[in-house]
């Protein structure tokens, strides 16, 4: 420090080695964040000096640009950032760039220790140590400061980072700070001009003031969600999505919001047209991203959003959290509740109005993100009502690819219809062909089209929507089947075929019973009232292969078909017809077959060929 004026050390504590070893090996996760803090540092004395300026008060070379300048030299591997902000007295220097050492850091460590947790989102808070992330990336820094009032005299800072610090009389020509030093070897990567642009751009690409690397100005995106609504262009969304969202598809809306009250925030959500790759992956990077003062604390902040909603993109900058290392643990952040809350409620009003002012954009959301939005029916109870509302299904009388809703079911049903009805299936091809959908098409009666996986896992935990039930049609106790009389000799035939079939069909089953919902079918399989649908039981198969179900089926027989009349006239001649067990249990698999559930077909082949064998033999 040759030829500077009245050099002053100052000892640091006693604990200030084991809070810099805290700092530079437990707070931040990557060494590249150092950038960060001194760019939000010059950030904030720009700010400073702005307010100054807009109060009045006298400040010293008003000529100056607002700004940040940055200088790596990949040769000599040196740095240096400059600001024309507020500046910093002889106190300064000494009180807040050495607030680290402020009374209390020994009780602090002392109880950290005691508790045997990691260094905690309060430290930077507390201590005041942002910039000593510095020496993460350096050995020995220097800060060049002077004061925005006039006649001000500027000072060189400058310390090991051990154990002490000293503070001396220097020359400079201009007001604001200069922060310089060398990368150590292990940081020499960060001496590279690219690099540095890559970390300005991931962090401070919003900063209000210009930021220039060698001469060159850097951030030029903006901080579109800190100007009005009626300022920001459309193209400017597009581009700032696309910015932000690394796609190159144009985003199907967007929200803008400006919070003021229990929690003060600004954000700019998006809502992309199309999945990315990585959706869902646990690791996937594009989500909200968290500011504070338009300086980057997290990407793809997860807490945030609830998990159904993490399809959204955007930024939410908050004033309510600190530019601390608390950033790195914001999710204990109580106002991150806050946020959250408000972000869900805006982002569902927003879909909801898109749902009745915009069906078609409506529908190319839910196609791309409805499987996602219809988990939180089970993890969103506060919003629980919100999202079935804007579920969509096909039904028994839509056209295939077209939608209804609850509400419109609702408001369709018949006066005397009791519950709401469903059926699950792969497609729908599957449903439109399954027996038991005969009844309700006969009788008009809509049947909504489970075709999503995870619906067999949503609707069912609904269970009633405007108090009327939510029923499965494979269900044997539905409401809506007309009820039947069994008092004729017909009928007292007909209660002896269906002893042969539970005769046959033994532990296959869980009962054999006259259906009241067939028509063109002779037999269908239903289940029992807490029983597990098919569709159901298939998708448990696939995520436990060990999976067993635990109740059999129920066997519905329609005593009108031709076939089971045929059964029966083959009973009246000879119950002991062997022709009688072969077409039961061929009925019995080819309901399986039907319902996907049939795991071994070879003797349903077999036993076919023989039928048609005789069917053919005695022409």
């Amino acid at each position: 420090m040759s030829g500077d004026k009245n050099v002053q050390e100052y000892q640091y504590k006693a604990e200030m080695k084991q809070l810099l070893d805290i700092i530079i090996h437990s707070l931040y996760t990557h060494p590249e964040i150092f950038l960060r803090e001194l760019i939000s540092n010059a950030s904030d004395a720009l700010n400073k000096l702005k307010i100054k300026k807009l109060s009045g008060e006298e400040v010293s070379d008003t000529d100056a640009e607002l700004a940040i300048r940055i200088d790596v030299d990949d040769k000599k591997h040196t740095f240096s950032i400059s600001d024309t902000g507020i500046g910093m007295t002889s106190d300064d220097l000494v009180n807040n760039i050495g607030t680290i050492a402020r009374s209390g850091t020994s009780e602090f460590l002392k109880s950290m220790k005691e508790s045997g947790e990691a260094a905690d989102k309060d430290l930077i808070g507390r201590f005041g140590v942002g910039f000593y992330s510095t020496f993460m990336v350096a050995d020995e820094v220097f800060i060049k400061t002077k004061c925005y009032a006039p006649g001000s005299a500027a000072y060189l800072w400058n310390s090991k980072g051990e154990g002490s610090f000293s503070v001396a009389e220097t020359e400079k020509d201009k007001r604001g700070t200069d922060i310089y030093f060398t990368f150590k070897s292990s940081a020499r990567e960060y001496s590279d001009s690219y690099r540095i642009r890559g970390i300005i751009e991931k962090y401070s690409g919003f900063v209000d003031f210009p930021i220039y690397l060698n001469g060159e100005k850097v951030n030029t995106t903006g901080a579109l969600w800190r100007r009005k609504k009626e300022d920001i262009k459309e193209s400017e969304l597009s581009e700032f999505y696309k910015f932000i969202a690394n796609d190159y598809e144009e985003p199907l809306g967007h929200i803008i919001l400006s919070i003021e009250g229990s929690v003060n925030f600004k954000a700019l959500l998006f809502i992309p047209s199309a999945a990315p790759f990585d959706l869902f992956k646990m690791q996937q990077e594009k989500g909200l991203h968290l500011y504070s003062n338009k300086v980057l604390i997290q990407n793809n902040c997860k807490e945030l959003l609830p998990e159904y909603l993490r399809f959204a993109r955007g930024v939410v900058d908050t004033t309510d959290l600190p530019l601390n290392v608390s950033r790195e643990v914001a999710q204990t952040s109580p106002y991150m509740t806050k946020i959250n809350n408000m972000l869900t409620s805006e982002i569902l009003s927003y879909l909801t109005k898109m749902s009745e002012t915009d069906a078609e954009k409506f529908k190319k959301f839910y196609s791309v993100f409805g499987t996602m939005l219809k988990a939180g029916v089970n993890s969103d109870f506060k919003n629980r009502d919100k999202i079935i509302e804007l579920l969509r299904f096909e039904s028994s009388k839509t056209a295939r690819g077209e939608y209804t809703t609850f509400i419109n079911y609702y408001n369709a049903m018949k006066p005397e219809q009791k519950e709401i009805y469903y059926i699950a299936g792969e497609n729908g091809d599957i449903v439109e062909s399954n027996p038991n959908l005969e009844f309700f098409r006969k009788n008009e009666i809509e049947v909504l089209f489970l075709l999503d996986a995870v619906d067999v896992f949503v609707v069912p935990a609904i269970g009633e929507y405007k108090q009327k039930q939510i029923k499965s049609i494979e269900k044997g106790d539905i409401d809506v089947l007309p009820e039947g009389k069994i008092e004729t000799v017909e009928d007292n035939l007909s209660k002896s075929v269906i002893k042969i079939f539970k005769e046959v069909l033994k532990d296959k089953v869980s009962d054999v019973r006259i259906s009241k919902r067939l028509f063109d079918w002779p037999v269908t399989l239903v289940t029992a009232k807490d029983g597990v649908e098919p569709h159901m039981e298939k998708i448990l198969k696939i995520m436990h292969k060990d999976y067993v179900p635990r109740e059999k089926r129920v066997l519905e027989v329609n005593m009108d078909h031709k076939l089971i009349k045929n059964i029966s006239g083959l009973f009246l001649q000879n119950a002991a017809e062997p022709m009688i067990e072969t077409c039961i249990l061929q009925l019995f698999e080819g309901a399986l077959y039907m319902e996907g559930s049939l795991n071994q077909a070879s003797d349903f082949i077999k036993r076919m060929n023989n039928i048609m064998e005789k069917a053919t033999g005695n022409r």
